[in-house]
């Protein structure tokens, strides 16, 4: 199963990159007769079902065409959810203005962090916490959520 992770990993970077994605996460779920791939992607901008079903039929017929998976299949692509971490520095700005839960290595430290990215400069992440101003730069971070308000 490593392989066939591997040859739909290549397929789905690729293809990704096409439109302008960034491979997040796959996973393999089932067996041999009853095979489900899920696909994560997400891109700087929001991503639409329109795109979501165009790579997902591009990946499609690149897994038909080298004959990956012998019985049926199903392959679901979508974007993560906002209640997975986010893995790219390319992902942040799209979320300017949005609070975070981080968690982050300042020198020996681990630190928590609940505050409102305010910009990204370089690699270089601004958060607010409204009182507070605090730089982390991308490559201390542990992991980054954004917190869903509904008010």
């Amino acid at each position: 199963m490593n392989e066939l992770i591997k040859n739909i990993s290549k397929i789905a970077e690729k293809s990704a990159s096409e439109f302008g994605l960034l491979l997040i996460e796959i996973n393999l779920r089932g067996n041999d007769r009853n095979r489900i791939i899920e696909i994560f992607v997400d891109g700087e901008k929001n991503v639409s079902a329109e795109d979501l079903a165009e790579l997902s039929k591009l990946i499609n017929s690149e897994i038909e065409e080298k004959n990956l998976i012998k019985g049926s299949y199903r392959l679901d692509v979508s974007t993560p959810g906002v209640d997975r971490p986010l893995r790219f520095l390319r992902q942040y700005p799209k979320h300017i203005n949005r609070k975070f839960e981080v968690k982050y290595q300042s020198g020996e430290e681990k630190l928590e962090l609940k505050a409102k990215l305010g910009s990204v400069e370089g690699e270089d992440l601004h958060f607010s916490t409204g009182k507070t101003l605090v730089k982390i730069n991308f490559k201390d971070i542990i992991s980054a959520k954004v917190v869903i308000s509904f008010s």
